[in-house]
């Protein structure tokens, strides 16, 4: 991992509404079943030298990052593309019963995982490479989360 000299976090809550069905379609337990939580996402971005105002990472300037997470998490049903199910569960949206998300693996781990990448692209893009993200925490509640760090 980079060494950084300064730090900022983002979150998006629980309370951010960020309610997503999924389930983990190799699991021998319950959480093979279609269930959902309210995810909350918080990011750490990092940089050697701040900005002319003295910041990691402009806030304002997330509302891309805010609106990804919406459009990728805000009451959608996200299945992995290798679900043996996934034929079934994609006539849901052809039925007009669910907003449906495809991607590659599902999870906190990867729901964390590719929050990051795209949180990574975004402020690297922006700054021209002054900042990075750190790393990208997804909860599901209070007991339950993952980190991935790049």
């Amino acid at each position: 991992m980079r060494e950084f000299k300064y730090y900022s976090t983002k979150t998006y809550g629980h309370e951010t509404g960020l309610s997503a069905v999924f389930r983990q379609a190799k699991a021998d337990s319950h959480c093979n079943l279609l269930h959902g939580y309210a995810l909350s996402f918080s990011f750490k971005f990092g940089c050697e030298q701040l900005d002319d105002k003295n910041w990691v990472v402009d806030f304002g300037g997330l509302g891309i990052l805010k609106g990804w997470l919406k459009d990728n998490f805000d009451h959608k049903l996200v299945v992995a593309k290798d679900d043996p199910e996934i034929k079934r569960i994609l006539t849901l949206q052809d039925e007009g019963l669910a907003e449906v998300v495809v991607v590659n693996g599902v999870g906190c781990e990867k729901f964390a995982e590719h929050a990051f990448h795209f949180a990574n692209d975004l402020v690297s893009e922006a700054t021209g490479g002054r900042v990075y993200c750190v790393s990208c925490e997804v909860r599901e509640h209070g007991a339950n989360s993952a980190i991935y760090e790049g």
